[in-house]
């Protein structure tokens, strides 16, 4: 049931079945991702992130999520549902699913995979299909920190404008700082757009670029770091809600693009 898509010596695996996560990207014959059921890179969608206790509000009405990761509500629905394929060629795939149980309304998401021999560019659409409602939607890769091939571990490069302080239950507090060293489980603002450079000195060269305005950097596992460009920071249906109404739907895009060293 997967699908794959090829431009040069570039290939990507997507498995609709399983959330229409990316299970891999190979350049080169190189693997760039951590394999395994719950890693590759997963779509977050409607939310991203953590949010607070599982609870958020559209106006006046108040909503509970399902706590998956106590004492909050994590990474949205979507990597949880099958996808149905929209159309698929050698270098592009759509992909959909319908928003519903547990989320409180009902909607539709796509999502666009673009495969070139140097780039790979991934689109969200989120829609209503009645009611509006806050949204978010982001993406979730896990990169291998270590290529594999006896190289040294990666590198992070990017310049944010700032930092969200992190509280003790991993939420931004709503204070804004200078961003601090690593490892990190922390958003970071970049109103200008995520820009971030993954290199694998005499390797590979990654650049993730995304209009969102928002990364999620986590870099504490030992075996990955994960760059999450998204359209809202952490906890943001309740702090920074961004409305999907049926004539405004919610579109986000980010670009891998990569090089050889």
């Amino acid at each position: 049931m997967q699908t794959r898509l090829t431009a040069g010596d570039a290939e990507l695996t997507i498995s609709p079945e399983n959330g229409c996560r990316i299970e891999s990207l190979r350049i080169g014959g190189t693997e760039v991702l951590r394999q395994g059921e719950r890693f590759g890179a997963f779509p977050m969608v409607p939310w991203c992130g953590r949010t607070e206790n599982g609870r958020f509000r559209n106006g006046a009405t108040s909503h509970q999520l399902p706590v998956n990761a106590p004492p909050h509500a994590i990474h949205g629905t979507v990597r949880d549902l099958a996808w149905k394929s929209a159309r698929v060629s050698a270098t592009e795939a759509v992909f959909t699913c319908e928003l519903g149980d547990p989320w409180p309304y009902k909607g539709k998401v796509t999502q666009v995979f673009e495969l070139a021999e140097d780039a790979l560019t991934l689109r969200f659409g989120v829609e209503t299909y009645d009611d509006s409602f806050p949204a978010q939607a982001g993406w979730h890769p896990w990169f291998l920190r270590d290529l594999g091939r006896g190289g040294q571990d990666v590198r992070l490069d990017f310049t944010p404008a700032w930092q969200e302080e992190r509280g003790d239950d991993h939420l931004p507090t709503g204070r804004r700082i200078d961003p601090t060293p690593g490892p990190w489980d922390d958003c970071f603002g970049m109103p200008e757009g995520v820009d971030v450079t993954l290199t694998w000195p005499e390797e590979l060269e990654l650049k993730v670029t995304s209009r969102a305005e928002w990364v999620v950097i986590y870099d504490e596992p030992e075996e990955a770091v994960c760059v999450e460009p998204q359209s809202g920071p952490p906890n943001g249906l309740s702090t920074h809600p961004r409305l999907v109404t049926p004539i405004d739907p919610l579109e986000v895009e980010s670009t891998w693009r990569w090089r050889r060293l």
